[in-house]
């Protein structure tokens, strides 16, 4: 049976927007890849790596993409003996509105999409080919 409406969206709204502050266990990082099984890669901002775990609540209802960000709890999968790092609190979506709280890590600097500094002798769009000449005159 699927899920409420309701529940989708009290978990959209939940995610939307940041917290004030975060607590001494929880981190912001960034998504490398999935690993299957509600299981994803992630790299915090001091350049460590570990796997951390989407809850329940969030499986089905709220999709996360590659090199997204994500807030983890440290600290709630210290008792258990296995490779995760950490639960997933919150999955940043509104990238705008976290990059101005005060707790968002220097490291994770957004880079323009496109560099200026490229040179234009380079790039072919909206070029025609080279003309070859004729070798029949």
């Amino acid at each position: 049976m699927a899920r409420p409406k309701r529940n989708l969206i009290a978990t959209g709204q939940a995610t939307s927007t940041p917290p004030t502050n975060l607590t001494d266990g929880q981190r912001l990082a960034k998504v490398i890849k999935a690993t299957g099984n509600n299981l994803y890669s992630v790299e915090f901002s001091s350049g460590r790596t570990g796997l951390v775990e989407l809850p329940a609540r969030f499986r089905s209802t709220i999709w996360i993409k590659h090199g997204g960000y994500v807030l983890v709890d440290t600290e709630a999968l210290q008792g258990r003996e296995n490779k995760l790092v950490g639960e997933i609190l919150n999955i940043v979506r509104d990238e705008k509105e976290w990059r101005k709280e005060s707790y968002w890590p220097k490291e994770f600097v957004k880079k323009p999409s496109y560099s200026e500094e490229s040179d234009d002798e380079k790039s072919t769009v909206g070029k025609l080919p080279p003309t070859e000449p004729d070798e029949d005159e």
